[in-house]
């Protein structure tokens, strides 16, 4: 049964009713109470119809985010010719779906342009990545309005952090920096030393778990979700000295942030706990994918010409359709041990390696 109410401050009845397990609230622009009550009795019928028109909303507007998009897929397969474009759009809105789920969001009609805006501030990814998830949600929302299932499509006024010459979202970190993060990062330095020391980006070490490691040949063997490559390449001392070597295969390296999905909201506090490292200390902007930029930028200054970088970094080819890819192991391994370490902690944490 609906209900009118008022709210404080305000002359007019407002309706009042639940249906299908929402809640729908809507002023009648009335002051006097009975002319309220035949609106609100109207909208009554309305709804008992299933019409939600007078709400702005289609009657198909209930429909589940993850049922439409895999109906959306279904369209795009019969419509895209490159597998490569619909493997990596299915990559964006199954990570668009996860994230909403995870905040509790399930129907198309309760994204609003506020959660665009936060879904794209999660992603730890380059700008121009980002606007590329934009702009698959985009045109999956552009079709819903068509279908009549929305009124409007949220993406339309979604904003992207907008990028300056000046303005090194992605810059390498300098040596105060690093001092900065390192001493205090806490329970994420291991993380942290992770990005640093491997180039590795973060989803990517969030994801990894011991049977990536082999102690042995002291080498990781990776997943790249980026190229959907398998990469091989030496992992340095500092980093193998922190590992447990008696860890089972299937156990997660980091525990906390471990997902096998393609999206990972985890990584988000890792991020923003640097981030106010580096603004507590006055320092310019930077994220987690500033630590590949650093490991690029040591290996340049320690005189590692640009192919072996390439190939260490797993940077993706037009060129190449190599699906194992590995670089130049006796000289990858020279370099990444030569990498600087930072960070008061290591000794306390890890006093069994490597002395600073």
């Amino acid at each position: 049964m609906s209900a009118l109410y008022k709210k404080p401050n305000s002359p007019y009845w407002c309706w009042r009713e639940r249906y299908n397990g929402r809640r729908f609230s809507k002023s009648t622009k009335m002051t006097n109470k009975a002319m309220a009550k035949k609106i609100a009795q109207q909208w009554d019928m309305f709804l008992m119809l299933g019409d939600l028109s007078f709400l702005g909303l289609s009657s198909n507007s209930n429909q589940y985010i993850k049922s439409y998009v895999v109906e959306y897929l279904k369209f795009l397969s019969n419509r895209i010719e490159s597998d490569k474009t619909l493997r990596t759009t299915r990559g964006m809105l199954n990570r668009f779906v996860d994230y909403m789920e995870h905040n509790k969001i399930e129907r198309l009609s309760e994204i609003s342009v506020k959660n665009i805006d936060q879904y794209l501030d999660s992603l730890d990814v380059a700008p121009k990545t980002k606007k590329n998830h934009l702009q698959s949600i985009s045109l999956m929302m552009k079709q819903s309005v068509k279908e009549d299932i929305l009124k409007s499509n949220p993406c339309d006024l979604a904003t992207l952090p907008k990028m300056t010459k000046d303005e090194k979202v992605h810059r390498p970190l300098q040596p105060i920096d690093l001092e900065t993060i390192f001493d205090g990062a806490g329970s994420w330095y291991m993380f942290y030393a992770f990005l640093y020391h491997t180039g590795l980006r973060s989803g990517d070490v969030a994801s990894l778990k011991y049977g990536n490691i082999d102690f042995k040949k002291k080498s990781i063997v990776s997943f790249i979700r980026k190229s959907r490559r398998i990469h091989e390449f030496p992992i340095a001392d500092v980093l193998l000295n922190m590992l447990d070597r008696n860890a089972d295969d299937d156990t997660p390296i980091f525990p906390t942030l471990y997902t096998d999905k393609e999206q990972n909201d985890r990584t988000v506090r890792p991020r923003v706990y640097m981030q106010s490292l580096l603004k507590a200390k006055g320092r310019d902007h930077a994220d987690l994918h500033s630590f590949r930029h650093t490991f690029n930028q040591s290996l340049l200054d320690l005189g590692m010409d640009i192919g072996d970088r390439q190939k260490l970094l797993a940077h993706a080819s037009s060129t190449t359709t190599k699906i194992y890819t590995h670089p130049n192991f006796d000289l990858a391994m020279q370099y990444v041990n030569r990498i600087a370490v930072y960070g008061k902690s290591y000794g306390n944490q890890y006093s069994s390696s490597i002395a600073i």
